[in-house]
């Protein structure tokens, strides 16, 4: 016989099992702000912020809203906040700048609680001048090693920091006290560092596929023009690439300037490489049931093919890996890395 109470209760089951995506989104706010390490709109953090972000919105029926405050103004956000209205999309320079000891920056495993990883970016890379006489790494380090200098234009302690680190312990492994032949000159983004080859003052520069494949297609003669040296990316990461590659250049073409075919030694044996990773990051205190829900609904999303299409096109990796996992991972990371940092940071 059916009663009032039996109806609604049936009804309550149709609805739920009619919008199961709304039932787990109930766990979540309807609003959340999605703060990033990059106070730029045309950088590679916002762009896979923005592909995530438009996902989450779609799938969860909810309104998630990038908002790019930098580094140390996000993780201010984020620990000001437990409810979960706000989370932070960031990269390896979120504990990068830790194990650098930049102000401001606290250890984000410890502080934090490390998301799911949504995707990598392959492209970091560094590039000299169109005119450079360094045509490869292996010039570049014959240079250092007959006493050369070598200034490289980085953003000190974050992904390009990293680089140039693995670039004195290839010198030191190659030829001990080459090292010191490389020099920092410390800029900000990416147009200061740019810059900074265009002005004289840096002969290698850190970039991206992204930002500076553009440049490597200006004819020799102009002084904006430059060349890729060397992509820090594994080349099994490379491999997955679109294979049209990106701009005007081909996959296989970017695959000339990775490892093993442009080597920067680890340790004499194997070559350092090193994928620039893109993860989600919560307050502490978060209720653990809303990082479910979205490991969840992440999970559904990269198993209907949209978001990989997205990241594909713009030349990213998709790379989710729940949150479990990818603290694992990433927690190994930073700890191998942590000790090539100690043995030859910058001083």
């Amino acid at each position: 016989m059916f009663t009032r109470r039996t109806l609604l209760a049936a009804v309550s089951v149709a609805a739920l099992v009619a919008h199961p995506v709304m039932a787990v989104a109930q766990e979540l706010p309807r609003n959340i702000r999605m703060v990033i390490g990059s106070t730029s709109t045309g950088g590679d953090t916002y762009q896979n912020a923005a592909l995530v972000a438009d996902a989450l919105s779609q799938h969860l029926d909810i309104n998630v809203k990038v908002d790019p405050v930098g580094t140390s103004e996000g993780l201010k956000a984020l620990g000001r906040d437990k409810r979960g209205t706000t989370i932070m999309l960031h990269h390896d320079q979120v504990y990068l700048s830790y194990l650098y000891g930049v102000p401001g920056n606290e250890d984000p495993f410890a502080n934090y609680s490390v998301g799911p990883t949504v995707a990598i970016n392959p492209g970091d890379a560094f590039l000299v001048p169109a005119d450079s006489p360094y045509k490869t790494m292996e010039n570049v380090f014959k240079a250092a090693e007959a006493g050369k200098q070598i200034r490289v234009a980085i953003q000190p302690g974050g992904v390009s920091e990293i680089g140039f680190t693995a670039m004195r312990n290839a010198a030191k492994t190659r030829a001990p006290g080459s090292e010191k032949n490389f020099v920092p000159v410390n800029t900000g983004s990416q147009a200061d560092k740019n810059q900074a080859m265009w002005d004289g003052l840096a002969d290698l520069i850190n970039g991206s596929i992204q930002a500076n494949e553009q440049f490597t297609q200006l004819s020799a003669d102009d002084a904006k023009a430059m060349r890729f040296i060397w992509i820090t990316a594994r080349p099994q990461t490379l491999e997955q690439a679109p294979e049209q590659g990106m701009g005007n250049t081909t996959r296989d073409q970017f695959m000339q300037y990775a490892s093993p075919k442009t080597s920067v030694t680890l340790d004499g044996q194997k070559d350092f490489a090193f994928d620039k990773e893109f993860f989600l990051i919560y307050n502490k205190e978060m209720d653990p049931a809303q990082m479910a829900v979205i490991d969840k609904a992440l999970a559904e999303i990269y198993q209907k093919g949209d978001l990989e299409k997205r990241q594909k096109e713009a030349f990213f990796i998709p790379n989710n890996l729940p949150q479990a996992e990818a603290q694992a991972h990433l927690g190994e990371k930073s700890k191998t890395i942590g000790i090539l940092i100690e043995q030859l940071k910058t001083k």
